[in-house]
């Protein structure tokens, strides 16, 4: 019998990178499964999407500098 292990997670230690992903899995209303069930609940496309997001965010933050 296997038992999942329960990961509390700590918003404030978490790296920049790490945020970012929350927070876009927050404004997809996604954040919710994912504290529940662990980022391994989200389909390929969810996935996929905030991934996508990440990479955007961080090339707008790049040209910005």
């Amino acid at each position: 019998m296997s038992q999942k292990k329960e990961k509390k997670i700590n918003l404030s230690e978490l790296t920049e990178e790490e945020k970012l992903k929350y927070e876009i899995a927050e404004e997809l209303g996604l954040l919710d499964q994912v504290m529940n069930d662990g980022w391994k609940s989200l389909s390929s496309k969810e996935t996929g999407r905030i991934g996508g997001m990440v990479n955007r965010r961080r090339r707008e933050k790049k040209t910005g500098e």
